[in-house]
């Protein structure tokens, strides 16, 4: 959740009749519309290399790949956000004729950002957990080289991170591979000294 509520309390069909004409994405959570912030030069090319390279191993496949732009709803939290990139391998199902509003992904992807990190590590992992379909949950760093990949294994959530160029996520659900070199390519990362004084700064 990035900002602050835009309006104190509205219906799902007022925030649907609403963001289906905004120029701006928001969330929809128990009858709040909150503004999604924009993303960084580093984060669109990171979501951008994980899309083609799903892409690339999907298109013969009957499963489908969406951008940030396809709106997802938790029923069971009253949910409505926007993941960076949603995979879905069963039928397609959507809430209505609109068709811009998924109910069953099977693999969500997150590049997170200083504003919304622990918002995708806690609540927002929370929310998407109620989805019965959703069976992997990927967070990537864009600040560094690391990715955090979670699969569903019954009740529990099996964790594998990575952080070197050869390291590969292998996606059972979906049965594609990442490679961390292919999520990274063309981001450059600034010298740690730099991270460390913006820490301590």
């Amino acid at each position: 959740m990035s900002s602050a509520a835009v309006q104190s309390h509205m219906t799902p069909e007022e925030y649907l009749a609403l963001e289906r004409k905004a120029t701006i994405k928001s969330e929809y959570l128990n009858g709040k519309m909150y503004a999604m912030s924009g993303a960084s030069r580093e984060h669109n090319i990171i979501s951008g290399n994980i899309f083609v390279a799903l892409y690339l191993q999907l298109r013969e496949r009957s499963c489908e790949i969406y951008s940030n732009d396809m709106r997802l709803k938790v029923s069971a939290a009253g949910l409505y956000t926007y993941a960076d990139i949603v995979v879905v391998c069963d039928e397609p199902r959507f809430e209505d004729g609109s068709v811009d509003t998924l109910l069953n992904p099977t693999a969500l992807f997150e590049v997170l950002s200083p504003s919304t990190e622990a918002y995708d590590r806690g609540a927002k992992f929370g929310y998407y957990r109620q989805l019965d379909t959703i069976q992997e949950y990927t967070l990537v760093s864009q600040d560094s080289m690391r990715v955090e990949h979670y699969l569903r294994h019954n009740e529990q959530w099996i964790l594998t991170e990575s952080g070197r160029p050869d390291d590969v996520v292998r996606l059972t659900s979906i049965d594609c591979e990442l490679s961390l070199r292919e999520i990274y390519a063309k981001v450059e990362f600034p010298p740690t000294d730099a991270l460390d004084h913006q820490v301590s700064g």
